[in-house]
């Protein structure tokens, strides 16, 4: 029997190509980071967002570790039969397609859908499709559908000790657009199982559909038969016009040599370091002219951050980015000794207080701070300065001291083939230092990357003791190391320029 569920129709509605995959080849799925994260967020805050409408009745089911989808349908009839007000993950079957409907609330002689969405926008196309499958099956299955609606997280909200559902959730009618959908799931439906009864994959290049490279979880897979590297490794080229160039079969870095729409310097630099293997590029002049605005005392700083789709910290907003973690090396004299401090919070603390009184205390204001990407270190402080007035001022001086070390990288004034597309701290570092073991984040235990550290704070809440010794440490070597290769980059502007003093 043809069998659909929610998730299955709207990843055909978004590419045909992915549906088959999930269905044929699922091991080809490479979740990033951030998907791994959507996800956690979206059960979160579906979780959460459950009260909304007051008491209700959840008819989950496992059998083991998976949903008993037959047992939710069977206790979704009877929670009908008893006019229960509010149902979540109520879940119907019709013709062999699925869904399980987040809250289904009673309103007069129907019910209301409200599909929940831990984004903080909403009526995305995917978005109406979702509502407009699940109104296809319960018509189906004889419920009268009074309403649609979307609820949303409100990124407006603050959070002030007492969680507010009516302040964090915001819910939007998308009945019109719903009511366009409609007459087109059948007939989505009809091809959707052509489609899917076949063992044949489908033949569908790379588009627009695939969204940035990252967000697709079939990315490798449908990507693996692209010339390392091609168009879709070009330094910020946007994917719509990478898909033209794809289209007119421009795909390797041969055939882009001569294209007279890349003029990005950095882009022409890119294409031509790779055919002509040439070693590499490095402007002294401009180097030097930005180490002379580094002075000492200097100081080599990086945070890491949580992004709570909820938020848990007072005065914090949804999604706020809060730092928990530092780590900073600083010299205080040309020819000086290299010197070490760092900041961890507590696992199940807020841990902004302690923080920014961390920074004043170890950072003196009016000296010259590095960071790499100075938006997000600066974001950070300027938000601390806010949440915490008395600390303000010397947050603000650290912030207007920063200097940022992507700079020259990103200026192209510095450049070699291994840096490849990306001038992020983990793309520079290897391609300046391709043999050097301790500055190989892949040699560190546990935690390799931000994703990573992102992860391991709020599950700290819940170790055992041995397991939070274990991480904390793991977490501090991996800082450690982000602030250490700010050091090494450092220290080779001022090798490749002969420019050891300031």
């Amino acid at each position: 029997m043809f069998y659909f569920s929610k998730s299955k129709y709207c990843d055909f509605c978004d590419c045909q190509k992915k549906a088959w995959l999930n269905k044929y080849k699922p091991e080809e799925c490479v979740l990033s980071d951030m998907a791994l994260q959507r996800m956690a967020a979206g059960n979160e805050v579906g979780d959460l967002a459950m009260g909304y409408f007051g008491d209700f009745v959840d008819v989950t089911e496992y059998n083991g570790d998976r949903i008993d989808l037959a047992k939710m349908i069977e206790r979704t009839k009877k929670e009908l039969v008893k006019n229960t007000p509010v149902i979540c993950e109520a879940s119907f079957s019709f013709d062999g397609l699925y869904c399980a409907v987040d809250i289904l609330k009673r309103e007069g002689c129907g019910y209301a859908i409200y599909e929940v969405k831990s984004s903080t926008k909403i009526k995305k196309p995917k978005y109406i499709n979702d509502v407009a499958y699940q109104k296809y099956i319960l018509e189906n299955c004889g419920i009268n559908v009074t309403g649609t609606y979307l609820m949303y997280v409100n990124n407006k909200y603050v959070f002030n000790g007492n969680p507010d559902l009516h302040k964090l959730f915001r819910i939007d009618d998308v009945s019109e657009d719903v009511a366009k959908k409609l007459p087109e799931v059948k007939a989505d439906l009809a091809l959707a199982k052509s489609v899917l009864d076949s063992d044949t994959e489908p033949n569908i290049a790379l588009g627009l559909q695939c969204g940035k490279p990252k967000d697709c979880s079939y990315w490798g897979y449908c990507s693996k038969v692209l010339p390392k590297p091609n168009v879709f490794d070009l330094y910020r080229l946007s994917m719509n016009n990478k898909v033209k160039l794809y289209g007119r079969g421009l795909a390797d870095f041969a055939s882009l040599e001569s294209e007279s729409t890349i003029k990005n310097k950095i882009q022409l630099r890119q294409i031509d370091f790779f055919l002509h293997d040439r070693g590499e590029y490095i402007d002294k002049e401009k180097i030097a002219e930005f180490l002379k605005t580094l002075t000492y005392p200097l100081y080599f700083l990086d945070f890491e951050s949580v992004q709570p789709a909820v938020p848990k910290y007072i005065g914090t907003k949804p999604y706020a980015q809060i730092p928990f973690q530092y780590s900073l090396h600083y010299v205080e004299c040309e020819g000086g000794e290299l010197f070490h401090k760092e900041f961890l919070a507590e696992a199940g603390t807020d841990p902004l207080r302690d923080i920014a009184e961390a920074l004043c205390r170890d950072i003196p204001t009016d000296v010259c701070v590095t960071v790499y990407n100075k938006t997000f270190e600066c974001k950070r402080l300027e938000e601390l300065a806010e949440y915490f007035p008395d600390l303000s001022e010397h947050l603000l001086s650290i912030q207007s001291n920063i200097v940022d070390l992507l700079v020259p990288f990103q200026s192209g004034w510095y450049y070699n083939k291994a840096m490849g597309g990306s001038f992020s701290i983990k793309s520079v570092l290897p391609a300046l230092f391709p043999d050097d073991p301790n500055l190989d984040y892949h040699n560190l235990e546990g935690i390799q990357n931000g994703g990573d550290a992102m992860n391991a704070f709020p599950a700290m809440e819940k170790m055992s003791a041995e397991e939070l010794v274990e991480t904390r440490k793991n977490l501090l070597k991996y800082c450690e190391l982000d602030t250490f290769a700010l050091v090494k980059v450092w220290e080779k502007l001022l090798e490749v320029t002969d420019n050891a003093k300031q």
